[in-house]
């Protein structure tokens, strides 16, 4: 299985994998999240990304430790400083967890920051749920989900469309 706990997987992926290992290294964003201990996680790893996907970036922020995952993103260059960027504080099952979207070259960046370790973070359990599903199911599967993505289903759903999951976003991490 991939090591998505590193980025350098990307480097040797498809062509849209080889541009974001290129961006997040240019702009040095893991090396100035590293306090977090980011992971890429969403579509894009395991090559169901389409066009307007984005690069999700989960962080772990201990919420004492809030101001300075703040300051690092804003005061950090972690943003150019010509970027609009939102902040937006959220409740995410149960969980509290800070968002922050901005535009990194062609790429729409979420950093995803949450009181708890980033391999047990959902969006990161789902992405390697998937990831072993879609080498169990094979290329004719990866197909029917890009194509569910393309319609405007979201991951989780189009998976679960496919499986016959009840809920997917529960069920998938049972897997």
């Amino acid at each position: 299985m991939i090591d998505f706990t590193r980025l350098d997987y990307l480097k040797d992926g498809n062509e849209r994998q080889k541009r974001t290992y290129e961006v997040l290294l240019k702009h040095r964003i893991f090396e100035k999240l590293k306090d977090y201990s980011p992971i890429l996680a969403g579509t894009i790893p395991i090559e169901i990304d389409i066009e307007t996907s984005d690069l999700d970036i989960i962080c772990e922020v201990d919420p004492r430790l809030r101001d300075n995952f703040l300051n690092t993103i804003e005061m950090n260059g972690l943003i150019p400083s010509d970027t609009d960027f939102t902040i937006e504080n959220m409740v995410t099952r149960g969980k509290e967890c800070i968002v922050v979207n901005f535009t990194l070259e062609e790429f729409p960046i979420e950093i995803f920051g949450q009181n708890q370790p980033v391999t047990q973070q959902n969006a990161y359990r789902h992405m390697v749920a998937e990831y072993k599903i879609l080498q169990e199911k094979g290329e004719e599967f990866k197909q029917k989900i890009i194509e569910l993505k393309k319609q405007g289903i979201k991951t989780e759903p189009a998976f679960g469309m496919l499986m016959n999951l009840e809920n997917p976003y529960e069920d998938l991490l049972k897997l």
